[in-house]
This record gives C-alpha cells, structure tokens and sequence, in this order.
C-alpha cells in the first residue's frame, strides 16, 4: 500500500469504528434489557413463566444461528444492506411484540424477528468488517472498541427501559426500543464510505485468499483450536443468556425490587466496558488463550461468591459490577484467535459460527432457567451448573494454539 492509499485508510479508520460502536449500542441495548419484560408480560397476559423463557431462549438460539448466515451474506455483498435490513425487522419485532400476546406470537416477535434482526448489527458483521481493514495488531483493540458499545447500551439501555415501564407500561418501552433500532440505519454509511475508500487498504492488510467460502468453514471444522474456542463460547453464552433473562426475578425472589434488577444490569454494561477495552488491550500483549482462561475462571468464582452471599442490594451491586467486567470480555481475545487462525476474509462467517455455539447455550441457559423456577421454585442448580461451565470453558482454552493455519483446499 503506498503512502496515500494508507493515509486514505487510516482517515476512514475511526469513523468506522465510532459508528460500528454506536451500531452495536443500540442493538445490544435492546437485545441485552429483554428480561425486564420477563414478568411484566407474564402478568399481563398470563403467558406462563416457562412459556415466555422458552420464547426468550428461541431468541437467543435465532441470535446465534442468524449471525453466520448474515456473515456470509455481509462477507459477499457488503455489511450495510445487512445492518439496514437488520434494523428493519429489530423494530418491527418490538412494534408486533405487544399486539402478539399468546405464547406462539411472542415466540415469532421477541424469539425470532427481533433476534434475528438483532444479529444482522451484531458483533460478527460489525467486527469482521473492522478486522479487514486493520493490520493485526490493531484488531484486538479495534474489537474491544466496538464490543464497549455494546456494553455501554446494557448500561444505558436498562434503567431507560425499566423507567418507561414503570411509567408508561411494557408495551411503550417495546415502542420506545423499535424507535431506538431505527436510529441505526443513519449509522451505516461510515460502514459504506470505508467499504470503497478501504478497500486497497483491506487487500494490503488482510491475507491473500486461497480458498472458498465452504472450503474455509471445512477446515475450520476440523481445527480444534476453533472447537475449543466454540466449546467457551457455548459457556459464555449460557451464562449471559440465562443472566440476562432470569437475574431480574432472582432477585425478585430474594425480596429485592426491579430498580434494584435494573441497575445491576446497568452496572454489568458499565463495568463491561473497563473489560472489553483491557480485553482487547491485553489481546495486543499476551496470549488471548490465556486471557479467556482467566475470564472464565474468574466468572466461575464470582457467581459461587454470589450463591452464599447475603443477598442486599449493596451485595447484589458488587455482584454486578465484579461480573461486568467479564461480561462480554470474551468477544475480542474469541474474534481475535478467529483471525489469527484463519486470516480475516470470512472472519464475519467464522466468528458467526461461533457466535452460533455462544447462543446455543444462550438458548439452554434461557429456557433451563424457567424450567428450573418451575420446577423447584429458584434457579439454584442452575446457578451451580453454571459454575462447572465456567470451570470447563477456562479448561478448554488452554490447549488452544495461537499460529495462523495454512491450508490448502482438499484434491477434488
């Protein structure tokens, strides 16, 4: 790349990352406040408990599974068409949510269009098209950037929702998040202006492709590095689903009130952002495997203290606050070892898919946590469960080699 093609890049390099941040803000914002609504719909519709997590759960699974398909249509044609269509049906879901009060039309609205319509802004997409035009030892940190945005619309995001339920009722905060995801369509032309200006920059930076789309996911298939990074992935995404979907009633059963449920959320996105910029950080410096170790051992930890602990409000806050910083700390070291694997060329699929495994488990964690309260009446074999995941997954990442794999297609 000469000096003016670098410059060019460069110029164009910020604005993308600003508005792939404030993309994902808004989408994880919506997406990460849905268990605010868990008991204010059941209430008043008489939709069970179990049936509105089961509904829940399908949209974690549809998050997950939609995230490689719209990588793959974002790695051929372009991001922008898939965030704007993405924006479209998140707020049509929140819009529809309210008129769909049976268990079936909750499951079509918060469980398949508004997850689906999340996962077209969502981390996959939004990194993959950073990773292309950033040399690697930017893309850890570019990947912890856009990941605080996320968490910073957890932290905004929750106690704006809960204050217009109180207020208003469920249904205008669902009215208030459609309004919100619309807002991302302006948001997409920095992602647009970088996909022409970049794009010297991202044949310099970025390795030469050698094979095909289906031939890359093959390969990566059969790494066990990337199995492993999808087996801490699945934990990461029990453990956030069923936090998101149930901690708000948890803490309902120990006596605490919502303002309490809400402001811990906004506590975890807070603190988030302090663990997604050192996460990204320390990707530049140490070993990303060992980073993911470390995050989910220490989760492990955090959630036994928060099983014997006194359940305050103060408690509950430290809780919180503890937790955020590892909340969504596993996405840029995850998304790094990715395109340290395999290059950055179909990282938007590949990421995808293993942001598959994460909501997969997002799935299990969201539904077992219903089945769970109703069957004992408090989720505490869940809780326990999770910290064996957790245990699991920082196990998992040890073996995991950080060497760019070289493949060739297989001999037809």
């Amino acid at each position: 790349m000469d000096d003016t093609s670098r410059s060019a890049a460069q110029r164009h390099l910020w604005p993308l990352i600003i508005a792939a941040s404030a993309i994902l803000l808004i989408t994880m914002g919506v997406r990460q406040t849905s268990g605010l609504f868990l008991i204010p719909i059941t209430q008043s519709t008489g939709v069970s408990i179990v049936a509105m997590s089961f509904a829940l759960a399908v949209g974690q699974f549809v998050f997950g599974a939609a995230q490689p398909v719209f990588g793959a249509i974002a790695d051929k044609f372009g991001a922008t068409k898939v965030v704007i269509a993405g924006a479209i049906m998140l707020a049509l879901g929140s819009i529809l949510t309210p008129f769909a009060t049976s268990s079936v039309g909750l499951l079509l609205t918060m469980g398949v269009l508004s997850a689906a319509g999340a996962a077209a802004g969502s981390f996959s997409i939004l990194i993959g098209i950073a990773a292309q035009r950033l040399p690697p030892e930017k893309r850890s940190f570019a990947a912890g950037l856009i990941n605080a945005g996320g968490s910073i619309g957890q932290s905004v995001f929750a106690p704006l929702v809960q204050l217009i339920i109180g207020a208003a009722g469920w249904a205008s905060a669902m009215f208030a998040t459609a309004f919100a995801a619309l807002l991302t369509i302006p948001l997409v032309l920095p992602l647009r202006r970088s996909t022409g200006a970049g794009a010297a920059g991202a044949a310099s930076l970025a390795p030469v492709p050698h094979l095909t789309l289906g031939e890359q996911v093959r390969v990566a298939l059969r790494d066990p590095s990337y199995l492993c990074l999808h087996a801490g992935f699945f934990t990461c995404g029990f453990h956030i689903a069923f936090l998101v979907t149930h901690l708000p009633n948890d803490l309902r059963l120990c006596g605490l009130g919502p303002e309490v449920a809400a402001s811990s959320l906004m506590l975890i996105g807070l603190f988030n952002v302090a663990g997604s910029l050192s996460a990204g950080w320390l990707g530049q410096r140490y070993r990303m495997k060992y980073l993911l170790a470390l995050i989910y051992g220490s989760r492990a930890a955090i959630v036994a203290i928060y099983v014997v602990m006194p359940k305050t409000a103060l408690n509950v806050y430290l809780f919180a606050g503890a937790l955020g910083f590892t909340w969504l700390a596993t996405v840029p070291p995850t998304s790094g070892l990715v395109s340290k694997l395999f290059g950055t060329r179909y990282l938007a699929t590949l990421f995808g898919l293993t942001l598959l495994s994460h909501q997969i488990g997002g799935f299990l964690g969201a539904w077992l946590g219903g089945i769970a309260l109703a069957q004992t009446g408090n989720y505490e074999w869940i809780w326990y469960a999770d910290i064996a995941l957790a245990l699991l997954a920082a196990a998992a990442n040890l073996p995991i080699r950080e060497a760019r794999l070289d493949a060739q297609p297989a001999a037809a």
